[in-house]
């Protein structure tokens, strides 16, 4: 069994699209859907009345942004796995076969997605997970992570890719990449098209202490080597 959480607000575009592709699914009978809204006042409430007998939860309410509400999901796990997406993205059929693949707790499984009609991101290595992080849309956790973990508001948002590095360091968990493409990832959505200038200044320490010297090292050399190529110009 699998929990999608998705967190909406003023959604109505495009949130009967995503729930759709979630119903599409072969496994659709092994997955439990969250919804936390942060008290839309576009039509999505209708949407989700609408779509009640098939919710295992939704609630409508003020939050204080992505990953708050995302926090406040975690409350309602009750199944071994969960996913997260967003209202303006889509699950792809090869989301269930990911889900045939779930056989170790210990595990964080991820695939690719469809960025800009292309396959992203296929394998991470631990510099480019470091440097660019894994898609939010491309990972099943194991419910237990969030028993330890919660996503840090304080990012409001690359919390996701704060996690994930926290992660890579927990010797109770490790990544394992499937070759499927499991959502379509829309590249309009605010984690698309903005900065997270928090998690930007903090970035090389977080990479620091969670991928060792030898990686943070890597990361400084070409970041310096990049502004100075830029002040050039």
């Amino acid at each position: 069994m699998v929990t999608v959480v998705i967190v909406t607000y003023n959604a109505s575009k495009t949130l009967q699209r995503c729930l759709n592709s979630i119903y599409s699914q072969i496994h659709h009978n092994n997955i439990q859907i969250v919804v936390i809204d942060g008290k839309s006042n576009d039509s999505t409430i209708e949407i989700l009345n609408k779509n009640s007998a098939q919710l295992y939860y939704w609630a409508s309410e003020p939050d204080q942004g992505i990953y708050h509400a995302m926090n406040k999901s975690l409350l309602q796990l009750n199944t071994p796995w969960v996913y997260f997406i967003g209202a303006d993205d889509a699950l792809l059929p090869d989301f269930s076969k990911l889900i045939e693949e779930l056989e170790d707790p210990s595990a964080i499984y991820y695939g690719n997605v469809m960025y800009k009609e292309k396959k992203c991101s296929g394998l991470i290595p631990p510099y480019q997970q470091a440097k660019l992080g894994v898609f939010h849309q491309s990972i099943i956790y194991p419910t237990s992570i969030f028993k330890k973990y919660k996503y840090d508001t304080r990012y409001p948002i690359a919390a996701d890719y704060a996690l994930n590095m926290q992660l890579h360091k927990d010797p109770d968990y490790h990544f394992e990449y499937r070759d499927l493409i499991i959502a379509n990832y829309n590249h309009t959505g605010i984690s698309a098209t903005n900065k997270d200038l928090a998690f930007e200044k903090n970035k090389s320490k977080i990479i620091l202490k969670n991928f060792g010297f030898g990686i943070w090292a890597r990361y400084m050399f070409r970041k310096i080597k990049a502004h100075i190529a830029l002040k050039k110009y």
